[in-house]
Order: structure tokens, then C-alpha cells, then sequence
């Protein structure tokens, strides 16, 4: 039986020099994900990368998995960043806006290191422990959802649940999709054409009749 990695820390860094050598650690191990793949990567080649004694790293992590769940994570957290100040905006903005607003933000969160994006969604499906990488969490689902039930006199549609399902969804994928297979469209100019399009399918959805 295939034992499987081990993918939580060992310890959790309180001091501010431990904090420095496990944040040189993660880095170390995003760079080498990005340049050079998840198979290369490897717990000797991430200390010599952060500069960093191979026994320091086992002392806080027990492999290269556990750094990448740890590289998953900021990366997570960064693009929690992004989009948790703009969410708010959108209570009180009518209904076209509003989706524009979801669909800029999340084609701007998607634009948060895009390689690394790609890297943990597309080589490293053998961490078992890691999460899709979703901009909207279900925390943001339900905020969604409050907000058309808010709007529900200028929308189409009925069941709000399902609405706030595919909406949600639609925004998602395209996005996720766009930096996975076509990094083009997260140039500046095509950007602003994938926002409209994007917020034009949602909307007419909610919206047209």
C-alpha cells in the first residue's frame, strides 16, 4: 500500500527569525515549482535555493509536499486579498456593475502570479491534501447569493440558489480556465474584452428576457 505524503508542518514558526527561514523556505519552493516543475523539486534543492541547512527544513517540515501545500496556501491567501475589499462594493451597485465588478475581480485575482496558478492546478495533483483553487470561496458564494436575494425584483430568475450556483460557477471557470490555456487574455487589452464578455454571459442570464 502506497503510504501517503505527509502535507501538514511540523511545527508553526513563532519567532521572527523562524518565520524568515520557513517564509525563505516557501518562496524557495514556489520559484523552483514555477522554473522548474514538481518532480524536480525536491527537499534538497528548496534548501539550497532559500539558503537555508537541510535540517532546518525537516524541522519544520516533514517533505517537499508539505511546502507546497504551505506555497498552495499564500497563494490562496493572496488572492483573498484581492477580491475580499472589492466584494463589499458590490452590495450596493445594481445588477450590471455589480457582475462586471465580480468578473474584473476575478479575472485580477487570477492574474496573481499566473505561472504558480498554473503550476499547482495543472503538475501537482499527487498532493493530496490541496484545495481547488477557487477565488470564490463559500464564504463569497453566500455573499453573492444575499446579494441577489436583495436584487431579486430586477432578476429573471426564480430559483436563487441555482442562479448564484451557475453564476458563480461561469465566472469560475472562465477565469481559471483563461490563465490555465490562454495566458493571452491577460494582457491589458484583452483583459478588458474578456470583462465585458464575461460580465455580458452573466448578466444576460440573470437579467435578459
Amino acid at each position: 500500500m502506497t503510504r501517503r505524503p505527509l502535507t501538514k508542518p511540523r511545527k508553526i514558526a513563532a519567532q521572527e527569525r523562524s518565520r524568515a527561514t520557513v517564509d525563505a523556505l516557501v518562496e524557495a519552493t514556489a520559484r523552483i515549482l514555477v522554473e522548474e516543475g514538481f518532480d524536480k523539486t525536491s527537499t534538497n534543492r528548496i534548501a539550497e535555493v532559500a539558503g537555508v541547512s537541510i535540517g532546518s527544513l525537516y524541522q519544520y517540515f516533514p517533505g517537499k509536499e508539505a511546502l507546497v501545500v504551505a506555497v498552495a496556501d499564500r497563494h490562496r491567501q493572496e488572492i483573498m486579498q484581492v477580491i475580499r475589499g472589492e466584494l463589499e462594493e458590490v452590495r450596493a451597485q445594481p445588477v450590471k456593475q455589480a457582475i462586471r465588478t465580480l468578473v474584473a475581480t476575478a479575472v485580477r485575482a487570477h492574474r496573481v502570479d499566473p505561472r504558480l496558478h498554473r503550476v499547482i492546478a495543472e503538475q501537482i495533483p499527487q498532493v493530496g491534501e490541496l484545495e481547488d483553487l477557487e477565488v470564490f470561496s463559500r464564504e463569497n458564494y453566500t455573499l453573492f447569493r444575499a446579494y441577489l436575494e436583495s436584487r431579486r425584483d430586477e432578476l429573471r430568475v426564480d430559483d436563487l440558489e441555482l442562479a448564484s450556483f451557475i453564476c458563480v460557477t461561469s465566472i469560475e471557470a472562465l477565469t481559471h480556465n483563461a490563465v490555465l490555456h490562454y495566458p493571452e487574455l491577460f494582457s491589458d487589452e484583452a483583459m478588458e474584452a474578456l470583462i465585458d464578455e464575461g460580465a455580458c454571459l452573466v448578466t444576460g442570464f440573470l437579467i435578459s428576457r
